[in-house]
């Protein structure tokens, strides 16, 4: 988590999430390079080329995870995502209506979360924020700019109970 000197957070996933997400694929890409190197057994000639394949989609994954961004600005929330073809998502923070933070057993292990936010906002009714740091107070800090957003723009919650 860094700040910018005009108070915008900047986030990005851990790379720890992509070992994670990638677990299955990287055990399978492995025991197929393994198994391409050794020599008398049926079918070593096509073990590589499928490996090649496997670590070329792993080398894509990996560097679209590392090329996601979260700037929790003053009004907005962005998220840019993608390699050739960069998407940039704009969530104004006062259309934020709640939030979640969960875990998965290996997000545990690794000190890791997902926040999932819920908005009012047409295009981007949930975002989750992924490979999160678990010390990170993201939603403490979201929802402190969410209230003065709200209250900038005159905006009350309205509830039956």
């Amino acid at each position: 988590m860094q700040t910018t000197h005009h108070g915008t957070i900047v986030i990005q996933p851990h790379a720890g999430q992509f070992v994670i997400d990638e677990l299955p694929t990287l055990v399978l890409c492995c025991t197929v390079w393994v198994y391409g190197g050794m020599e008398g057994l049926p079918l070593t000639v096509l073990a590589v080329p499928v490996a090649v394949l496997f670590s070329l989609i792993l080398l894509y994954r990996y560097i679209y995870l590392r090329r996601i961004r979260y700037r929790i600005g003053a009004e907005q929330l962005i998220s840019e995502h993608g390699i050739i073809r960069r998407k940039v998502d704009y969530m104004e923070l006062y259309r934020i209506v709640d939030f979640q933070e969960y875990q998965s057993l290996l997000q545990q292990l690794c000190g890791l979360k997902t926040v999932h936010i819920l908005s009012m906002d047409r295009n981007t009714p949930q975002l989750d924020l992924i490979g999160i740091r678990h010390k990170d107070n993201i939603v403490a800090i979201i929802r402190e700019r969410v209230e003065t957003n709200k209250q900038k723009k005159g905006i009350y919650e309205i509830t039956n109970h």
